[in-house]
């Protein structure tokens, strides 16, 4: 008796043991790893890299008397000194040469037809005068020898005689309408032919304007300095058009810096942030700068790779023009994230789910899951916006999931709440 009271006090004690282990979150498995969270200093850099500009230069490009594509047929050497009226460009003439000669065909064509035209047309006018003179002179004819005595002529030959009157007066007439219609249609075929020798003399005088305009001088003293798109420049043979940037004399006094930032590092890029420069050319110095202005949208900086980029240009703090030159290559370190008493947490302890971002929270029963709004991020970390405090302690993995065996690659981990920092660092003071 007193055996299955035990046994039954024994299953009772079980029984409220499972029940309040129901009630808990969950309870602390002690090989879930966890990190505390503390206020540090979350610094985000980046590094990109790019080229030397001028802030002002005058552009050289095919005259706009050059009507469609030009070939270059000579440029000056790339970073030469030039002085004021030096030719720095020049095109090949076969293409407008060839255009003026085929002007001067179409011309001398349209003026043997218009000449040819203008005497087939006299001739017919002249035939269609003399008809409308003899059917004249048979009218008159006709009415004065008209047979119109009755006592004379027979009957038969008063209406013979009225019939050739009427005939002789159409015939006339349709001598005279037949002449202006020929005269009308005449001149709308020389009018024409016309057109054809205006349109000729406008392709001769644009051929000989390209001719005179095929040789691009220096405005100014400076350096000629070759345009570069997507990373090329224009060549020799080459094929432009009226209005392209080939080349340029850039005003030395003030540069600036173009860089290209990787789309995944640019969360926080806005104009105002603090950059700093080193040429490569004097590796050993920094030159301070800030951001002036960022591309609305990434885009390839080659067409043939897919890697978008965001075209950003940094305001140098001052130029040296004894060594500076457009086109030396630039790496800029730019600071995007600079706080001083941020939540930084590791990247793993964010879960995603549902659309929401979620961190296991230790409690004095176990972990629960908080919901959290996260800030920007950098290498390994990610900053905690609201969600969590001071001295919270996290789990590095979701509690509720098998352990993962040793060696089995992680999942995805989520990116922070700032965008970027795929190439950025962290650095806790």
């Amino acid at each position: 008796m007193k055996r299955r009271v035990w046994i039954s006090a024994i299953l009772g004690l079980a029984a409220v043991g499972l029940s309040v282990a129901a009630l808990a979150p969950w309870s602390v498995d002690p090989k879930v790893p966890t990190a505390r969270v503390e206020k540090q200093q979350f610094v985000r850099r980046i590094t990109a890299e790019g080229n030397l500009e001028a802030v002002k230069a005058t552009v050289l490009s095919p005259p706009m008397q050059v009507q469609g594509g030009a070939k270059v047929a000579w440029l000056a050497d790339d970073g030469s000194q030039v002085k004021a009226g030096d030719v720095v460009i020049r095109f090949d003439p076969t293409e407008l040469e060839h255009n003026l000669e085929d002007g001067n065909e179409s011309k001398a064509t349209a003026e043997e037809r218009l000449t040819s035209k203008r005497v087939q047309q006299d001739g017919i006018l002249k035939n269609l005068d003399r008809d409308a003179d003899v059917a004249g002179l048979e009218l008159d004819f006709a009415r004065k020898f008209q047979s119109k005595d009755a006592e004379i002529f027979s009957r038969r030959e008063i209406i013979t005689s009225a019939i050739d009157e009427e005939l002789a007066g159409h015939r006339q007439e349709h001598a005279h309408e037949v002449r202006g219609i020929r005269d009308q249609q005449g001149k709308a075929e020389m009018s024409l032919i016309a057109v054809d020798r205006k349109k000729a003399n406008i392709k001769i005088g644009q051929a000989e304007t390209g001719l005179k305009a095929l040789e691009v001088t220096a405005p100014h003293d400076g350096l000629f300095v070759l345009k570069r798109e997507w990373g090329d420049i224009v060549r020799v043979g080459e094929t432009v058009w009226p209005g392209q940037p080939v080349a340029e004399i850039p005003d030395l006094s003030k540069m600036k810096a173009k860089i290209y930032v990787l789309e995944a590092d640019a969360g926080g890029l806005e104009p105002g942030r603090q950059a700093s420069v080193i040429v490569d050319s004097r590796a050993g110095v920094r030159w301070p700068a800030k951001v002036s202005k960022v591309a609305a949208f990434a885009k390839p900086r080659n067409r043939w790779l897919p890697v978008q980029y965001f075209e950003v240009e940094l305001e140098l703090e001052r130029t040296d023009p004894t060594w500076m030159k457009p086109g030396q290559r630039v790496r800029a370190d730019l600071s995007l994230e600079d706080r001083k008493d941020a939540l930084v947490v590791p990247r793993e302890a964010v879960q995603e789910k549902d659309g929401k971002h979620l961190v296991w929270k230790k409690g004095a029963k176990g972990f629960s899951p908080v919901e959290v709004t996260l800030g920007p991020a950098a290498l390994g970390r990610v900053v905690i916006e609201t969600g969590l405090k001071e001295n919270d302690v996290v789990a590095l993995r979701d509690p509720t999931a098998p352990e993962p065996l040793p060696g089995k690659k992680k999942e995805s981990e989520p990116t922070g709440g700032g965008g970027g920092g795929g190439g950025g660092m962290v650095i806790i003071r």
